[in-house]
């Protein structure tokens, strides 16, 4: 990993938190001004021009608002679970890229030359590399996508000392389902990326952008990767139709039940940033990150427009799946736990198992990456016309009308 310019490294996050923050906030009112606009509603529209002063207006009720502590808790796991929650999320950013990339430079082979001129090559390529501005916190990380993957899933642990913390039944019921969902749909979010990890050899975010740009997005070539994908994150996140853990209809407010005022406000920061971080995510290992079908090259000769283009190009696919988050949640029911569990165990990971099965034959035998396009969409088809050949959803039982003739006999 190359070493950081520390001056740099600063001012770089410190503007990343200036500039998630707000939109952790922006978020909310994006998301209910959604909600208000598919269910015929107007949504906030008091406070300020269009209600865009909303997020401040809220911000302030959570720092001004008398944080509640219930007697019966324990105040030290209590009030350390959402700190958890939200830094975790925002550790987790550092890693992703937001803005313009450079490979790192890899091991150098010396092929019989000597082992100076080795040297001295692979200092000229770590003194090019730092001579690039990155748009990342912490560029040239070869584990990166393992780190966001671990620190992501250290999320978990605020939702279980929230729960368990809060002397609640329906608290420590909601943390036990987070655990129990996050357990099992981190290993198809796993095994979604290994095929990507197949064909750019490396772990790196930046080294997997510039494998599409040159080569075309995963998206084309694994789109049952990507579904996969996008789903184990849903539920990552607690977002609809996954958000068992905090079901209102079932446990109140699930681990939030005791929770008010700022320290609730930290929770929701945690699951917005976690959303920010996992549509960037989707956009680079997915979309192709900054590279848009030449577009990204529009000013190649310009540093500075040329870091625009690629930071509004991944900004604006970013922007996109955080839309379809709100869509989402206000398009499909929530599931039952129990078809939740389905879901991950009996479906998303033998199609995970197969799919990746698919991407080391194509890779073994050097074929098309148009054939991988071809399996994962003929293995998605499979798999519907098996769950509606052998009718495996949900056996409910209708009840049996009561006719009125059998309520006058009663």
């Amino acid at each position: 990993m190359p070493e950081f310019d520390w001056l740099t490294l600063l001012i770089v996050i410190a503007g990343v938190i200036a500039v998630v923050m707000p939109t952790v906030g922006y978020l909310t009112l994006s998301e209910r001004k959604i909600s208000a606009w598919m269910q015929d509603r107007f949504g906030p529209n008091r406070v300020g021009p269009f209600g865009l002063l909303q997020p401040l207006a809220d911000g302030g009720k959570f720092f001004l608002k008398e944080a509640p502590i219930p007697r019966h808790v324990d105040k030290l796991f209590f009030l350390l679970a959402p700190a958890v929650s939200m830094c975790t999320a925002l550790v987790a950013l550092a890693v992703v890229p937001w803005g313009p990339t450079a490979v790192p430079p890899g091991p150098v082979v010396t092929d019989g030359q000597p082992l100076a001129a080795a040297v001295q090559t692979f200092d000229q390529q770590q003194a090019a590399y730092h001579g690039t501005f990155k748009g990342v916190i912490m560029p040239g990380l070869d584990i990166g996508i393992l780190y966001v993957f671990a620190i992501g899933s250290l999320a978990v642990y605020g939702i279980i000392l929230g729960g368990w913390a809060s002397d609640n039944k329906y608290s420590l019921l909601g943390c036990l389902r987070s655990s129990a969902q996050i357990i099992s749909y981190e290993i198809p979010l796993g095994m979604s990326v290994v095929g990507v990890l197949l064909f750019t050899g490396s772990l790196n975010l930046e080294t997997m952008i510039d494998w599409q740009a040159k080569n075309g997005w995963f998206i084309v070539y694994q789109p049952l990767a990507f579904l996969l994908f996008m789903t184990s994150v849903y539920a990552e996140c607690n977002r609809l139709p996954f958000d068992l853990p905090e079901a209102e209809q079932e446990l109140v407010g699930g681990y939030l039940t005791e929770y008010g005022s700022l320290n609730f406000g930290m929770f929701m920061i945690g699951e917005y940033t976690h959303m920010i971080t996992t549509s960037l995510l989707m956009t680079v290992v997915f979309c192709g990150g900054w590279a848009f079908f030449g577009v990204e090259n529009l000013a190649a000769d310009s540093v500075i427009w040329n870091g625009v283009i690629k930071t509004g190009i991944i900004l604006a696919k970013a922007g996109f799946f955080l839309v379809l988050y709100q869509l989402v949640r206000w398009t499909i029911p929530r599931f039952r736990f129990d078809q939740l569990m389905n879901l991950a165990w009996k479906v998303m990971i033998p199609l995970s198992i197969l799919h990746l099965l698919g991407a080391m034959l194509v890779r073994q035998f050097d074929l098309s990456n148009w054939v991988l396009t071809g399996y994962s969409v003929a293995l998605f088809v499979a798999a519907g016309v098996v769950g509606v050949a052998f009718g495996t959803g949900p056996k409910n039982t209708p009840r049996r009308r009561v006719l009125p003739q059998e309520l006058a006999a009663r």
